[in-house]
């Protein structure tokens, strides 16, 4: 009978002494981490510490930890030995979250904090701030009128954020990106704080959705495997370039790319059934939040040629916002990288996503 490794090292408990067992079962984590890398070189479970490594303060700070997407957040969030500080932040059900996630044993220090007068104290010296937060859908009540409420609650928050750390760099993961982004910019704009380097729109979700499924497809490793997604995060504006897609696979037929797309745009869609309308990507999305904070965190220290697809200002196309690869440094972004060689498919969505340009835009 084959055991796993762990199996084994707890089965000769008795004939070995405990540095040993340490040394083993630190050397079976290691390559259980290997295996779940994901889509970048550098990223949350594939990056190796050592125990002497040093590493700079960090504070980042979730704006809605308490919703379905931040306790998640806040939990792999917690295991990130980048961040020394984990600040808390919701309107009310803080308390519950943080001493449930304070309890897990490693580096980073758990604050909670509730209402908004406690908003100040989860900003102040923040590194990153993440927003998940949303105001949840009632019977009775519009999309328009959701809409309203959310980009009341992200305006809020980011006038916030430009009076207590101008400086962070935001990650917003509220819904709908393509207009919370822009929101969020006129209110930095406003308020003399902005900079289009530290702005994000977090379409990550798009990619990770993307890298698994043409992994399935080809019959690859999907650790191995990369995808750019550009455009929006929304629909139609989703446009993943599997024809940039490594390794490269010659047995995709022009079917298979529609069907690839299609999946990878529609795959909230596809929790939200299989969860039988008793809940959304919340799992998945918190994964993708935290591998792009993660990113942005490795950029800060200094990490070079860390390049995320993202939701950003640029001038590579006519939109004022176009999610792209972009590489990341101690300011934010460094650099926004064109779309390259599109396949003809590509090419046409590309033409249609910009005639449906206004969904880029700030409603």
């Amino acid at each position: 009978m084959v055991l796993h490794p762990v199996v084994i090292v707890f089965f000769t408990l008795d004939l070995m002494d405990f540095q040993t067992i340490r040394v083993q079962l630190a050397a079976v984590l290691r390559s259980s981490r290997a295996a779940l890398r994901p889509c970048t070189s550098r990223h949350l479970v594939g990056r190796s510490y050592s125990s002497t490594e040093s590493r700079p303060e960090r504070k980042v700070a979730i704006l809605g930890a308490a919703v379905g997407i931040g306790q998640p957040l806040a939990l792999l969030l917690k295991l990130n030995p980048l961040i020394s500080s984990l600040s808390l932040y919701d309107k009310a059900n803080t308390p519950g979250v943080a001493a449930d996630v304070s309890h897990i044993n490693s580096r980073a220090q758990v604050a909670r904090y509730a209402g908004e007068e406690q908003l100040v104290e989860a900003l102040d010296g923040s590194d990153v701030v993440i927003i998940p937060a949303r105001f949840p859908r009632k019977p009775g009540m519009t999309r328009d009128d959701l809409f309203k409420i959310n980009a009341g609650i992200v305006k809020s928050l980011c006038t916030a954020i430009a009076k207590y750390c101008p400086n962070a760099l935001v990650n917003m993961i509220r819904n709908p990106v393509n207009s919370t982004v822009p929101i969020a910019a006129e209110v930095f704009k406003k308020a003399g704080t902005f900079d289009e380097r530290k702005l994000f729109g977090v379409t990550t979700l798009d990619v990770v959705r993307a890298k698994t499924f043409y992994a399935g497809k080809v019959k690859v490793l999907v650790a191995e495997v990369n995808v750019p997604v550009v455009g929006g995060r929304a629909g139609i504006t989703i446009l993943p370039i599997f024809s940039q897609a490594s390794p490269k696979s010659s047995n995709l037929s022009d079917d298979d790319i529609k069907a690839l797309t299609k999946r990878t745009r529609d795959g909230g869609t596809e929790v939200v059934e299989a969860k039988a309308g008793m809940g959304s990507a919340t799992l998945s999305m918190a994964y993708a939040g935290v591998v792009f904070a993660d990113a942005c965190l490795e950029g800060v220290n200094g990490v070079p040629d860390i390049v995320e697809c993202s939701f950003v200002q640029s001038s590579i196309t006519d939109l004022p916002f176009f999610a792209s690869k972009a590489r990341l440094g101690k300011n934010g972004v460094e650099e926004v990288f064109g779309l390259g060689p599109l396949s003809d498919y590509e090419q046409h969505y590309n033409r249609v996503l910009k005639a449906s340009s206004r969904s880029l835009k700030l409603l």
